[in-house]
């Protein structure tokens, strides 16, 4: 899922003149207090609001990045307005200060909207375990699938207990060829006799103690062919796609492959 934000005054109206340049599944999100009706009760952490055409959430404790998570599974696009601190490409309206600002204008007139749809697509997606299941399990062949064999690899703080804690890993792709190099590897696995559909992902960026760097997903026929394939797909994306891994630690930073 491809995410834009936009804080600034008019934000909220910038962002309802992109949602229809953009192709695919849109989610917006918008900034703001809930009312003390639409407050949630005591002992409670979210309250949902359901009609027959539409829904209404609302949560004691809100978390952007658990929502995005949740949003990610079956949109193609989220919209943020009024995240400021939001690590997504995000319009600046006004002169208002963001993480990571890759548009900037004095008002929402101002702004090429062509300029935002291609601001949003050149991030990196929002990706996770259950935006994968969800894609594989859209495939033409999923009717003949009984099996959806997952694996998700994650940040390890030791290896040893008198190992010196690592706090975070930052990874670099070499652009366009690591990318071109997963596909393949999804392609020549799905080409397996009952293997049905491959999705693969893998974390840019900094990625701290205890979350998740990187998924891979197979639908297949029966269990065996599934858990086969997954295995495979995890080694040969270690072995074969240009992705580099800087270690950081509570006593030093190094790069995996100088070690």
């Amino acid at each position: 899922m491809h995410v834009l934000g936009a804080v600034g005054p008019g934000a909220a109206s910038l962002l309802e003149r992109v949602a229809p340049r953009l192709d695919g599944r849109v989610a917006t999100v918008e900034s703001g207090d809930a009312d003390d009706d639409s407050a949630t009760p005591d002992g409670v952490e979210t309250t949902y609001e359901l009609g027959d055409d539409s829904w209404r959430a609302a949560g004691a404790d809100a978390d952007l990045e658990r929502l995005l998570d949740d949003l990610s599974a079956r949109h193609d696009y989220a919209l943020l307005s009024g995240f400021p601190e939001a690590a997504v490409p995000t319009v600046s309206l006004g002169g208002a200060d963001a993480a990571d600002v890759v548009l900037e204008a004095s008002d929402a007139d101002e702004v090429d909207l062509d300029e935002a749809v291609a601001a949003a697509e050149a991030g990196e997606p929002h990706v996770t375990l259950s935006t994968l299941v969800e894609r594989v399990k859209r495939s033409p062949r999923a009717d003949r699938a009984g099996a959806i064999a997952t694996f998700t690899g994650r940040v390890r703080a030791k290896d040893d207990e008198d190992d010196a804690r690592t706090t975070a890993l930052t990874f670099e792709k070499y652009e366009g060829v690591a990318e071109e190099k997963m596909r393949a590897i999804e392609s020549e696995i799905a080409d397996r006799d009952g293997v049905y559909e491959v999705a693969m992902f893998h974390r840019t960026g900094v990625v701290g103690d205890g979350e998740d760097i990187v998924f891979v997903v197979v639908l297949a026929g029966h269990r065996g062919e599934s858990f086969r394939a997954v295995e495979d797909g995890i080694d040969r994306l270690k072995d074969e796609v240009p992705i580099f891994k800087k270690e950081t630690t509570v006593e030093e930073d190094f790069w995996v492959h100088d070690r």
